[in-house]
């Protein structure tokens, strides 16, 4: 990361420290004063993405990091596309650096505070809201339209991601993916070459260092299963299509850094567990992990329902820099 000094502090104790204990620990004889004011400064990150909640704690694998400028600011409403909607679902273009989801912890934050970090279930009904009454020519409702979470796609993942309006569509597009009906197709970017296979694997919340990962266990853990092929040799690097059968949480870049090629770009799974992190010298400019591809069928009309997404600018101009050899 170009911006920000040498000195990162991970989070692999208990309990997690709060970002403002964590940047006194970084800095030895930092007052909690100097600390607040490198938050309020916007030169403190968390994997890369401003953080200015004093209170925010940080997981196992998470990296913060104090730069010598002011780190971009998160993605807002104007950075989410709105694909298709209707009175069942909606369907978006999220970017990467956003949270599908509010956690049950911080709900009951401030407007202000929420603000600060806009996440995807928060700037969707927004923005219905916002076209409805420019539609209209009316003043914006207060009220929002209701959105139900049927999946979720990783903070720093780019791409598709769909969403229920009402109980029954939720439950039915659900079954889709359950019963994997639906087609889930992911980019990736990774080091090296492998051969087009099935991963499949039990995870576990904890493999031993507070990460998800797979273990030997069949009788715990969850099924997940990734289906993997190479598109095209980039460099000394690989593109890759990877389709989802199961959707478990950061599923594709476990199953990929436990291979040993973790997805560029990926600072939380370098490799299997008790084996030290593979280096990364790609400088990819985030998560190398892009949503391209999403069809399912409306839960009303029975309509098939068919969306693809070509990488983001950011990382088409990468993968051309490591076609050309640069990085």
């Amino acid at each position: 990361m170009s911006q920000s000094d040498s000195q990162q502090s991970r989070a692999d104790e208990e309990p997690a420290p709060t970002v403002l204990a964590a940047l006194r620990g970084q800095r030895e004889g930092l007052s909690w004063s100097a600390a607040r004011r490198l938050l309020q400064s916007h030169c403190v990150a968390i994997n890369g993405v401003l953080c200015v909640d004093e209170a925010r704690r940080l997981t196992p694998g998470e990296t913060l990091s104090i730069g010598t400028h002011p780190f971009p600011a998160p993605p807002s409403d104007d950075d989410v596309a709105v694909l298709h909607v209707d009175q069942d679902i909606v369907v978006v273009d999220k970017p990467s650096g956003m949270v599908t989801l509010r956690r049950l912890s911080e709900r009951s934050w401030s407007a202000a505070r929420r603000a600060v970090a806009p996440t995807l279930d928060e700037a969707v009904p927004r923005l219905i809201a916002r076209h409805a009454a420019d539609r209209r020519g009316t003043k914006l409702r207060q009220r929002r339209p209701q959105l139900l979470s049927v999946h979720r796609i990783d903070r720093d993942t780019s791409g598709l991601l769909v969403f229920a309006r009402n109980e029954e569509s939720k439950q039915k597009i659900i079954q889709q993916f359950a019963e994997h009906a639906a087609v889930r197709r992911y980019l990736a970017v990774i080091p090296g070459t492998i051969v087009d296979q099935t991963i499949r694997s039990q995870l576990i919340r904890d493999r031993g260092d507070g990460l998800r990962g797979s273990t030997s266990d069949t009788s715990i853990g969850q099924h997940a299963v990734t289906h993997v092929s190479t598109l095209r040799r980039v460099g000394e690097y690989s593109e890759l299509e990877c389709r989802l059968e199961t959707g478990r949480t950061n599923q594709i870049r476990i199953h990929l850094a436990e291979l040993g090629h973790p997805v560029c770009g990926d600072i939380k799974y370098r490799g299997p567990v008790g084996v030290p992190g593979m280096e990364d010298f790609s400088n990819a400019p985030r998560l190398a992990l892009h949503a391209a591809e999403l069809r399912f069928v409306h839960p009303t009309t029975g309509e098939t329902m068919h969306f693809e997404l070509p990488w983001p600018v950011d990382m088409r101009r990468f993968l051309n820099r490591l076609q050309a050899g640069r990085r």
